[in-house]
């Protein structure tokens, strides 16, 4: 910017403006020229650094890298459901213009060759009727009462929305609420209706990423409340990694030596007895619990019912195949 706004300009001079030392400016001036900013130098009393007559950047210390990740970063779908769509495809198209030429066929070339898709695999995006209007209500900083379909039912309350969050193609909103105003996080999905009121003071203190990091991160730590020692296969432990992330990292954590058999035990970690039972039902015999008890038990009892089920199926398919059979057999008039 410097060169751009005063023409040629001597590395000593640079050094004193930046107040760095002159071996920092010319390596800096190699780092520009690698990054495709046509720097030259000019020997001579007179000398010095200068950009190529006739080029500038529009765009304040954008580096072609940086130009590439603004193409990249441009998801179409959560700019869509906030109802930006068409405005973050002009705003490429401006950026885009904006650009030295020689970086406009890198930028094009990003936006053409990926595509992020933040909707989850066999699952459709959401239709979030609600969005603009709370986004709006985040932009502006102005509470919300809203009637929400929580797990203990449905409940109206006013809240002051701080922030937005997209992850794995749901949308939720973080927001104050409570007399102690205490950030909560709601699923927007389960908003039912809502209506604007008056604006409300941000805490300054407040940042949403480490909050939802955070928040996350109190959240995995309580899903699991418990373990389970299982012994596996090798095609059990396949499917094991697949319930979880969090299974899947004690499985890399243990120390894993196949028995015998071929099997492996591993200990790994469960919500309950009832949604590990679930679970481990897809990973079917390949794997078998050993502990707890209460779990060894109600897998137990989960397969029996199967058992006794697919019995009955069976048993009454024979019946009907043995009446129509008999049937056929039967001469006209019997």
């Amino acid at each position: 910017m410097l060169l751009q706004a005063h023409g040629r300009v001597s590395a000593s001079s640079l050094s004193e403006k930046l107040e760095v030392s002159v071996r920092t400016v010319l390596r800096d001036i190699d780092e520009l020229s690698a990054s495709g900013v046509p720097v030259r130098a000019i020997r001579g009393a007179d000398g010095g650094f200068e950009l190529l007559e006739g080029w500038r950047t529009r765009l304040t210390g954008l580096t072609p890298e940086e130009a590439q990740a603004m193409f990249m970063a441009g998801a179409s779908g959560p700019a869509a459901q906030l109802g930006l769509g068409e405005a973050a495809s002009t705003a490429q198209l401006k950026m885009l213009a904006a650009l030295p030429q020689a970086w406009q066929a890198d930028a094009r070339r990003v936006s053409s060759r990926f595509h992020l898709d933040t909707v989850g695999w066999y699952r459709r995006e959401e239709r979030l009727s609600h969005l603009p209007a709370i986004a709006e209500a985040v932009w502006t900083d102005r509470r919300l009462a809203i009637r929400y379909d929580s797990w203990k039912g449905i409940v109206d309350r006013t809240i002051e929305p701080l922030g937005l969050v997209v992850k794995a193609g749901e949308w939720y909103l973080v927001a104050a609420a409570g007399k102690d105003s205490t950030p909560r996080t709601y699923k927007l999905s389960n908003v039912l209706a809502l209506e604007a009121r008056g604006p409300f003071t941000r805490s300054r203190k407040f940042e949403l990423a480490k909050y939802w990091e955070e928040s996350i991160a109190r959240f995995e730590t309580g899903l699991y409340r418990g373990t389970a020692t299982v012994r596996a296969t090798a095609k059990g432990l396949k499917r094991l990694r697949y319930l979880s992330a969090a299974v899947a990292e004690a499985i890399d954590r243990a120390s894993l030596k196949a028995d015998g058999r071929g099997h492996y035990r591993v200990t790994i970690p469960i919500e309950s007895v009832e949604m590990a039972a679930n679970d481990l039902m897809r990973v079917g015999a390949e794997c078998e619990v050993l502990r707890p008890a209460q779990l060894r038990a109600r897998m137990a009892a989960t397969v029996r019912d199967l058992a006794r089920l697919y019995y009955a199926v069976k048993r009454s398919s024979r019946n009907a195949d043995w009446t129509e059979t008999a049937s056929s057999n039967r001469s006209p008039g019997q």
